[in-house]
Formats: structure tokens, sequence, C-alpha cells
């Protein structure tokens, strides 16, 4: 029904914004992520939207932009995962984030949203496993969901991977630095030089 909105902002709350589109103001609900970047009050801003039509209630959401709503809408396909839930996820993660933290199989990471537990943090990544990559806006997400990817294959990598994350390390940041070396190395020595790249940020 709504691709998009674009007008003033003339309030904005803990997770929703008002525009005022021709004299009509439309409240949106929305992420914090979105919020960061939302126009001031009084200055122009571009929401692009999503209806939700329940028995009880007609909900919009606004998103600062298209890979956010992407990301959103299939977020809310996932069993057990509904609107608040989703805008919860996306507060607390980027759609770079999220992708990443599927691919590195980081449920963890995802139960940093409001709301969200492991068991459903555990059913978003197997459900958007291969369904999310294309959410990630930059390069260097793109390039780390490779990474992620890659230290899946071999078993000396998945024990690197398990052993950072025994030293304190997030299973996503583990299977970056994990993936973006030599797959061909022992595990000893990927654990070296994974934790000499996390040192240097990566």
């Amino acid at each position: 029904m709504f691709y998009s909105l674009t007008g003033t902002v003339v309030f904005t709350g803990e997770n929703a914004v008002a525009l005022d589109c021709s004299g009509v103001a439309f409240y949106l609900n929305t992420t914090a992520n979105t919020l960061r970047r939302c126009a001031g009050i009084g200055e122009t801003q571009t929401l692009y939207t999503y209806l939700s039509v329940r028995e009880d209630a007609l909900d919009l959401f606004g998103f600062a932009d298209k890979a956010e709503l992407d990301c959103y809408k299939t977020l809310i396909g996932v069993t057990g995962v509904g609107p608040k839930a989703a805008v919860a996820i996306l507060s607390a993660l980027t759609p770079d984030m999220l992708a990443v933290a599927v691919a590195g199989d980081d449920a963890r990471a995802i139960t940093a949203a409001q709301g969200v537990g492991p068991k459903l943090a555990n059913r978003i990544v197997l459900e958007l496993k291969g369904k999310i990559e294309s959410f990630a806006v930059s390069s260097a997400a793109a390039g780390n969901i490779a990474a992620a990817k890659k230290a899946a294959v071999s078993s000396a990598s998945s024990e690197a991977v398990e052993a950072l994350v025994a030293f304190g390390y997030s299973k996503s940041e583990a299977s970056i630095a994990v993936g973006k070396l030599d797959q061909n190395l022992d595990t000893q020595e990927l654990i070296k030089q994974a934790l000499a790249m996390i040192a240097k940020k990566l």
C-alpha cells in the first residue's frame, strides 16, 4: 500500500517517528538505527514503509533505507518473530551486523536484542542461512560474510573458532578472523594467527 513516505519530521520517540506529509502526520514505528539516522524536527525525511495488518490493529513501520526494510520483512517471516521482535533485533544490529552474525552462526549476538532469547536467536540463524547475505550493504560486511563461511569448511577451522569463543571472543569475530586465514593451517596456527589479527582489530 505504501512504498515510502517523504515529509517533515514532527515527532520522534523511543521507537517511533511522525512525518507530516502535506498536512497529514503519519506515525511510524521504527528501529533505533533508523532514529539515529533520522532528520531533526522540522526537517525533511524519507522512510521506506511496511504496513502490518492484524485483526485488531494497523501498524505502519518506517526504515531509513531499503536494506533495513527488506531485512525487517525477512525477519518477520521467521517462526516466532513478530513485528516488535524484528524492530528490537534491527535496533540492536544493523542489516550488515545481522547478516554477519547469521553467516557466522553467532546466535549470541542476536540475543543482544531486547526480548530475544537463545532459542529464538538460534531459530533465526537456522532459518535465515543463505537468505540474508544480500542485505549486507557494505563491502566490508560482504567480505566478513565470505570469511565466516570459509571458517566452517574444515574441522581445523571450526576447532579454532570454538577455541577463540572459549577465550571470550564472539563467534562472529572468531569466524571472520579464522576465515581470513589460510585454511590449510593446523588448528594451533589458526588460533595463533587469528589472535594476532583480532589484536589488530581485523
